[in-house]
């Protein structure tokens, strides 16, 4: 492990020669799950000061300290992409969470509509699987994970600056490409059983809405999230 392959998030400041308490958690994981010991190398970052290598200076399975030696990687943010969608089964919401944060988004908002099979999500849970996804994917950004909110209210407070890709099933067949503008952007995903009448109605009024196909075939939620954050990022992300 002397090339420090184990990286983990933790939030406390990151620099030369600061010196990071680990959680517990984190101690067990690396003592007693992986079987490090003091001196051994892992990497560090916070979603704010860049990834950093840093050296165990006390290894124990309840507690371990690291410093911080070399910055291995720059703070950098993805595109002011966000993803809002509404939550589906279990797994497959932490598999959009989790994919979302591989592919490079800012913001991930699950939102309540008519049709959405979940009253309530674990937002906790859900921000836990964006922090392990990030740690996997080498990212030095952990995007955050709002609570579940009303459609309707997230339209109403909708910034006028931000352009909404809606993926419209009625949109089926016609070409799968990024129309809107440069700058930031969101994607909206519906739930299995399609938006009611009045939230199209409502999404059709709205003054920066950008319908979306997703090419002849309709997808599953979570195979639509990843298809369309793909088609946003080759357009104008940080893919290009």
């Amino acid at each position: 492990m002397s090339e420090g392959k184990i990286r983990l998030y933790v939030d406390q400041p990151l620099g030369a020669g600061q010196a990071v308490r680990l959680s517990s958690d984190q101690a067990h994981y690396l003592v007693g799950v992986m079987r490090l010991a003091a001196g051994a190398v892992i990497l560090l970052f916070n979603g704010r000061d860049g990834e950093w290598r840093a050296t165990l200076a006390e290894a124990g399975k309840r507690g371990a300290i690291a410093v911080c030696e070399v910055e291995t990687n720059p703070q950098t943010l993805p595109p002011d992409l966000w993803l809002v969608f509404a939550p589906i089964k279990k797994a497959r919401t932490d598999f959009i969470v989790e994919k979302a944060v591989e592919l490079g988004v800012r913001r991930i908002l699950p939102v309540q509509t008519r049709h959405t099979n979940s009253e309530r999500i674990r937002q906790d849970r859900l921000q836990a699987h964006a922090v392990e996804a990030a740690e996997q994917c080498r990212a030095t950004f952990v995007p955050e994970v709002a609570d579940l909110v009303p459609l309707d209210r997230l339209l109403r407070q909708w910034p006028e600056d931000r352009c909404l890709y809606w993926c419209d099933e009625a949109a089926i067949g016609q070409p799968a490409e990024i129309t809107g503008p440069a700058g930031p952007a969101a994607i909206l995903i519906g739930p299995e059983g399609g938006f009611s009448a009045d939230e199209a109605a409502k999404l059709r009024g709205m003054p920066n809405l950008a319908p979306l196909s997703l090419g002849p075939r309709i997808l599953r939620a979570d195979t639509a999230a990843l298809a369309a954050i793909t088609l946003w990022q080759a357009r104008h992300g940080d893919w290009r």
